[in-house]
């Protein structure tokens, strides 16, 4: 079952797009949205994780400025949701996504799993409020990369990746080799089938990892 519910976070009530497995839940994911806002994609996102066994729960972070927010995949969304982003920062980002794990976990051990700006999102949820977490593509991640591990962590990284220069991934390799890490023959965005970049082989075999990474580390 999917639907959208009331948020209660420290900074006001926003949406959250909920779906549930049609089994006895594995586990609980928040899952972070890209600059795009909790669109169509994020929305089957969560579906794909339910289908697995994970209750997923997808805050709607922009809801604090402007209610369902759905950006194209364009150069209007990219410039659009890079406003929303800076005018939400990362503290507050986090605020929703600790409220969304706490309303989670009065049913599961809740993770979080977040993609591109998300992504850096999920990593902060790891190193600040130490839930275990899968990074897609975390593009704003190195200004935080010193921050200290404090749950089990995932990454995945496009090898052609535009923005994410191969040294990044490298030195994110480096300080955090307790971390699980991937690399992929795809660009940015390659979970994404919205993006010219989506590499179907690449977005299959991370998500086998996420669910198998979850799957151990969520088990209570």
């Amino acid at each position: 079952m999917s639907q959208w519910l009331s948020l209660d976070t420290p900074t006001g009530r926003i949406n959250a797009w909920r779906t549930a497995p049609p089994i006895p839940a594995r586990g609980a994911l928040v899952v972070v949205q890209e600059i795009f806002g909790v669109n169509e994609h994020i929305r089957q996102v969560c579906e794909r994780f339910a289908a697995h066994g994970f209750i997923a729960l997808a805050p709607a972070l922009f809801d604090h400025f402007e209610h369902r927010v759905e950006l194209d995949y364009d150069a209007d969304g990219v410039t659009r949701g890079r406003e929303l982003v800076e005018q939400l920062g990362f503290e507050r980002a986090l605020d929703d996504v600790h409220a969304a794990a706490l309303l989670l976990e009065s049913e599961a051990r809740a993770g979080v799993v977040g993609y591109c700006w998300g992504g850096t999102v999920a990593f902060l949820a790891n190193t600040r409020l130490s839930y275990p977490a899968v990074s897609y593509y975390g593009g704003r991640t190195m200004p935080f990369v010193h921050e200290q591990l404090d749950a089990p962590m995932l990454f995945h990284f496009g090898e052609r990746d535009p923005l994410i220069p191969a040294e990044d991934v490298a030195r994110i390799a480096e300080i955090h080799h307790q971390a699980e890490l991937f690399r992929y023959p795809a660009g940015h965005g390659f979970n994404c089938d919205r993006r010219s970049d989506f590499d179907p082989d690449s977005a299959r075999l991370a998500l086998e990892r996420t669910l198998s990474f979850f799957t151990r580390v969520l088990r209570r």
